[in-house]
């Protein structure tokens, strides 16, 4: 069992940063592939980044691709999440997960075992 808890969230302004973080309780956490996902209002739950278990491997959705950054710390069971050069479009709930390993570099909803309950990133124009 993997406890997941997000924090960072908040109100920026267009063109602004946040760091999210996601902080994992249990046991073996090294074991799991790690993600970001988001969900905007009215819309399905989405996929942002992802990094394997070593950390040596990171992928990214297009529409985040070279502004966000998606690392791991084995030591500290952290995912930070850094965002930078927000847009309007990224204000969503933002949901942490743990899955497999797996050999994919987009994954789905279904790829993931655990979830955090999420955190809100509002960003106004």
């Amino acid at each position: 069992q993997v406890q997941l808890v997000e924090s960072g969230g908040g109100l920026v302004q267009a063109g602004g940063s946040l760091r999210l973080s996601c902080a994992a309780s249990g046991r073996s956490f090294s074991n799991y592939v790690m993600g970001w996902f988001r969900q905007a209002p009215g819309k399905e739950r989405e996929f942002v980044a992802a990094i394997s278990r070593s950390g040596a491997g990171r992928s990214y959705a297009d529409s985040v691709k070279g502004r966000f950054t998606i690392s791991r710390d084995n030591a500290k069971n952290t995912v930070p999440l850094q965002m930078n050069s927000l847009k309007p479009e990224d204000t969503a709930v933002y949901y942490c997960a743990a899955g497999p390993e797996t050999p994919k570099l987009i994954l789905n909803t279904d790829d993931m075992i655990y979830w955090g309950k999420g955190i809100l990133v509002t960003v106004s124009s």
